[in-house]
């Protein structure tokens, strides 16, 4: 491979991307509601969401056939509706060329798939007349890669389809595997990002989880995706570079006292492998969970002087898309701030089950 072709396969940015959140749907809602602190999470209504919460983040009136149209929906759940709409936004917006070459364009979408599709048809199946009595539409809906295959059939993106899961780091899993495909010449431009629904089922769960010695916090719901392709595919198709993807590690840990030190190890590793320094850190987006788990985080990131920008706490836990909101939090906070063009931003995870991950980009 030629020098010039390695300088392409490398630089690797995010030309555009697009979030459905407990701001509404659409950057602007969220970018406006972090750069206020405005807290997103709100009273539940217990008849609808007969759920041990009183509060969560959800996307406020989402209603999957009033968003994508009655064509396809009938039995779609809300992961997946949440994921369609989310891609559907950023296509219209950053997909032209796309739509030209569907077969190099492709989806890795992070996502635990639907709980409570998966328990409901569960249900059926046992409580039915017969277990073969059950709906045969709603089948899809309990494999985890519904969401993501669903949403490249309805956009017609017909590259590499991909799901990932791995609780809090699965956006930062989803932007890893989509940089590799994309290095790896399977694509010239993916969607990369991460969903999350808010279900009865998913509410009942979380409440009885470990959460590292803290209370269950409300949960919030949605989606971010970015699109990542080239810097030469960008600029020759008109799009703006808003980051450059430098790196992600990833680690595990099977003593929560060594999540610390382990995820210290990544921030390190990336920076290095970037020939950057702590210092040339402009902002950092950690994931913030309560509990021991927030307080590994913080451990690992003391003596980083650079703000830190918090999301989960004014949305809730998003789970799945938390990473993916913090990516989409680091992009908003960039466009608002023309400072931070050509500075590097850092986006750390930890996820309870011992997985840790840091992700470093270069903005503008």
């Amino acid at each position: 491979m030629s020098a010039d072709a390695v300088t392409t396969a490398q630089d690797l940015v995010v030309s555009g991307w697009a979030v459905s959140s407990p701001y509404g749907l659409g950057r602007d809602g969220f970018t406006a509601g972090l750069r206020e602190g405005r807290r997103a999470v709100a009273a539940l209504d217990s008849e609808q969401w007969p759920v041990p919460y009183d509060e969560a983040g959800l996307i406020p009136g989402f209603d999957i056939k009033a968003v994508l149209g009655r064509k396809g929906t009938r039995s779609m759940d809300r992961v997946t509706a949440i994921a369609a709409t989310t891609v559907g936004m950023l296509l219209e917006e950053y997909g032209a060329g796309l739509a030209a070459d569907p077969e190099s364009t492709g989806l890795v979408l992070g996502t635990s798939g639907s709980v409570q599709s998966i328990m409901d048809f569960t249900r059926d199946a046992l409580t039915g007349k017969a277990p073969y009595l059950v709906d045969p539409a709603r089948f899809p809906n309990t494999v985890m890669n519904c969401p993501t295959g669903q949403s490249a059939i309805r956009h017609t993106l017909k590259g590499p389809n991909v799901t990932v899961s791995g609780g809090a780091a699965t956006g930062l899993l989803a932007l890893n595997y989509a940089s590799r495909l994309l290095r790896g010449g399977h694509a010239t431009a993916l969607l990369a990002g991460a969903a999350e629904e808010f279900s009865v089922q998913r509410a009942r769960l979380e409440h009885v989880a470990d959460h590292g010695g803290s209370a269950a916090e409300p949960l919030g719901e949605g989606a971010a995706l970015f699109l990542l392709e080239s810097g030469a595919a960008a600029r020759d198709s008109g799009r703006t570079v808003l980051a450059t993807v430098l790196g992600c590690r990833f680690r595990a840990f099977r003593n929560t006292g060594r999540a610390s030190a382990v995820l210290r190890s990544c921030a390190d590793e990336v920076l290095a492998a970037a020939g950057a320094t702590p210092d040339d850190i402009a902002i950092v987006a950690p994931g913030t969970p309560p509990g021991v788990f927030g307080k590994e985080e913080t451990a690992a990131l003391d003596g980083l002087a650079a703000p830190r920008l918090a999301v989960r706490p004014l949305i809730g836990d998003a789970t799945a898309a938390g990473a993916a909101f913090q990516l989409a939090a680091v992009l908003a906070e960039s466009a608002a701030r023309p400072e931070l063009v050509d500075r590097i931003a850092l986006v750390t995870a930890v996820d309870r089950d011992g997985t840790v991950g840091a992700a470093l980009l270069r903005l503008g």
